[in-house]
């Protein structure tokens, strides 16, 4: 049984740490005012500033920061800056009974991925592919704010994710399935095969998406996910954008999808809004949800925070 957070309240407090790559402090400060002023305090981490090169602190250091807001009272959220790379590098310093015992929202895309999935899977808390602290600004759609409180604010389901305006999802293989939803960021998900935390799809509805990658890289990180097994493993695929990915060899993400996944037989869609683009769907990992193609639906079958 997965482990609900409790729910985020106006006036509960925010913790930010920065677990990946650095972000510039005047974007934090800046993205943190604007947190504030929608009536949210904040705890900010040791090491939340810190600028280490590729990664904003030591592994130790970063994993010591997330692991002091799992353990602060006042802390109801922890929000990343940012995700970047080098996230999965903080895991053999977490301590995860601390982590079962004070269960918070944890939400991020990209990089964050990663960690959002090896909560669930090690600890059962449902966490979200959502908003980091980086979103939190006047130019983001209200569309994901909307996503966002709708899925750690609201204690009530189901939700269906409906596609913002102008956007539409396309279903390519026709079924209808439930299970838990987990994925992410394709990167980062291949970065974790062969590791303690590699993702588990079995009996799961799998989520994609990527950013900035040709699609000869793209080819063959599908391929490597298919000859893993976390494609035969799961129940069903959500294919989302693969934002500002670039075409190589007459090659597009879509016609991958085509040649790759369509071919596997699970029930498939593809176009969801989520994660890097400019349109982010909340998705709970570890919720249950469901997957009807259909009628071109994804469904959170209940609530993924308690009141």
């Amino acid at each position: 049984m997965a482990m609900k957070p409790p729910m985020l309240r106006r006036g509960d407090s925010v913790g930010i740490v920065t677990p990946g790559s650095p972000l510039d402090a005047s974007i934090i400060d800046a993205r943190i005012r604007f947190l504030e002023n929608m009536g949210y305090p904040v705890v900010i981490g040791k090491y939340a500033y810190y600028y280490g090169g590729i990664t904003a602190a030591t592994a130790q250091r970063r994993a010591e920061d997330l692991m002091s807001m799992f353990s602060n009272r006042r802390v109801r959220m922890i929000l990343p800056t940012r995700g970047g790379t080098g996230v999965k590098d903080i895991f053999p310093y977490l301590d995860l009974n601390v982590i079962r015992n004070n269960p918070k929202i944890v939400t991020g895309y990209s990089d964050i991925t990663i960690l959002l999935n090896m909560l669930y899977q090690l600890t059962e808390l449902i966490t979200f592919q959502s908003l980091m602290l980086i979103d939190f600004n006047a130019a983001t759609p209200a569309y994901n704010f909307n996503q966002f409180f709708a899925a750690v604010s609201t204690p009530a389901g189901p939700r269906v994710i409906q596609s913002p305006t102008g956007a539409h999802t396309v279903s390519l293989v026709q079924g209808n399935v439930t299970g838990p939803v987990v994925g992410g960021n394709l990167t980062s998900l291949v970065t974790a095969l062969g590791t303690p935390y590699e993702i588990d799809t079995a009996g799961k509805i799998l989520v994609i998406e990527e950013t900035h990658e040709p699609s000869n890289v793209i080819y063959r990180y599908l391929t490597q996910l298919i000859m893993a097994g976390k494609f035969r493993d799961c129940l069903g695929i959500v294919m989302g954008e693969c934002t500002n990915c670039t075409i190589s060899y007459n090659t597009s993400y879509q016609d991958l999808i085509q040649s790759l996944i369509v071919p596997l037989g699970k029930p498939l869609m593809t176009g969801f809004s989520t994660a890097h683009g400019i349109y982010k769907a909340a998705i709970p990992i570890g919720a249950m949800v469901n997957l009807d193609t259909y009628r071109n639906t994804f469904t959170v079958l209940e609530s993924a925070v308690s009141p």
